[in-house]
């Protein structure tokens, strides 16, 4: 056992485990953003579900070898470890075992500031503790002085037995319902003002928090890490026909999210499921980016929002070279695609012309009668108007109509007799 002392300067050392055909890159990524460091990586070449530990005994003789000799402090498995596994695991290699799951548990208990997002981290590792309660999981907090993601609010008791940790998830869950009932409460009010709503979706670490805070002039906690943000944020941007949008950041994805989080974080999920229209961020400097947005586009379809208006946005744009950008800007990878850059704030008119011809349609002329002048408060509360003046034949109006906001579009509709071609 490392000295508490020397824990303050020391990083724990993790051995990554993965399974055949897979990249380790992600799970690195994640055991990063927890505070420790990958001593050594092993992909295994098959999986036997129905073993003792996964695979044949020889092999995991073998690997638990191995992370003695790397002075492994801990292994993590890139896919679940049932909780007999994971005690078996434990028993053999004498550091504590566990999987990609309970990572990116731990990286959302560090990450959750919000009353709603404590209690929602906290009810995920409770169901996650339920069927371990045999498993070392405070282990690792007793080596290492409480580091990556175990200390923090609603701390998980698991020296409680099991009829405890139920009791103890019914209570959260009557919390839970109290925070969300009055967060529908504030939807609503928000909901009454006519004012048209995005949200930016996409892998974590694409940079969607540095793009909210370019385009609004915000400063929303940014960081190059993964799960930088859990709580969903919301900022007005205005846009230059001088109308408004409510933007939202929201969590970001990942391949292979436990279920029990994408229940856990429903919440800001479902700013993109009410959005009127999606930002898919992309981190267009990433090498995985084409699978990234695969993924992206698939949470959306489980959670309901799949079906939704979207736009692409090419993010980190002024990192790619020629050759990158040539099969970046290719349509069918991503499809009218937006290239910008937070960092440089390049490709933001292109963006915000975009967002007005989406949300509000293209520009239009309309030659209003002078008696259907109530016309006008319609199209000013529902679409934009840029250009009024009062003729002797009516009332000449150009602006923004249509788009996918629902009354913008029947707005477009009542006006259609007036068009001005």
């Amino acid at each position: 056992m490392i000295n508490l002392e020397e824990e303050q300067n020391t990083r724990p050392r993790a051995f990554l485990i993965g399974a055949p055909d897979t990249s380790l890159q992600e799970l690195a990524g994640l055991t990063d953003t927890l505070g420790m460091d990958v001593v050594e990586e092993y992909i295994l070449p098959r999986l036997e579900p129905a073993a003792k530990y996964g695979f044949g005994s020889g092999k995991a003789e073998e690997l638990a070898q191995l992370a003695d000799e790397k002075e492994a402090d801990c292994i993590i498995f890139d896919f679940e470890l049932s909780p007999t596994k994971q005690r078996n695991w434990e028993k053999l290699a004498g550091i504590p075992v566990f999987d990609r799951q309970e990572v990116i548990i731990r990286i959302f208990g560090m990450r959750a500031r919000t009353k709603e997002a404590v209690l929602q981290v906290e009810l995920a590792k409770l169901e996650y503790s339920l069927p371990r309660l045999a498993h070392s999981y405070g282990d690792m907090a007793r080596q290492r002085g409480g580091s990556y993601g175990s200390k923090g609010a609603g701390e998980t008791k698991l020296e409680l037995d099991r009829r405890g940790v139920e009791s103890k998830i019914h209570i959260i869950k009557q919390e839970l319902k109290k925070v969300i009932s009055e967060r529908e409460t504030q939807r609503k009010k928000r909901e009454r003002l006519p004012v048209p709503t995005a949200a930016l979706v996409g892998y974590t670490n694409a940079g969607k928090s540095s793009l909210l805070n370019a385009l609004t002039g915000s400063d929303v906690f940014v960081e190059d890490r993964l799960f930088a943000t859990l709580d969903p944020t919301t900022r007005r941007l205005n846009l230059k026909d001088g109308g408004s949008l409510l933007l939202t950041d929201t969590v970001g994805f990942i391949s292979n999210l436990p279920h029990s989080l994408i229940d856990a974080f429903r919440s800001t999920l479902e700013e993109a499921a009410r959005a009127d229209i999606l930002l898919i961020v992309i981190d267009s400097s990433d090498r995985n980016a084409l699978e990234q947005y695969k993924t992206v586009l698939k949470v959306l379809e489980e959670t309901g929002a799949g079906d939704k208006n979207k736009i692409i946005v090419l993010n980190k744009y002024d990192k790619l070279s020629e050759s990158d950008k040539v099969f970046f800007q290719a349509e069918k990878n991503f499809p009218q695609a937006i290239c910008v850059s937070a960092k440089e704030k390049t490709g933001f008119s292109e963006l915000a012309e975009k967002l007005n011809s989406s949300l509000l349609g293209p520009h239009h002329s309309w030659l209003i009668p002078t008696e259907k002048s109530e016309l006008l408060n319609i199209l000013r509360k529902t679409g934009i108007i840029t250009k009024e003046e009062w003729l002797d034949e009516g009332i000449f109006v150009q602006g923004r109509a249509g788009g996918v906001i629902p009354q913008s579009a029947r707005t477009l509709a009542i006006l259609s007799p007036y068009l001005v071609e």
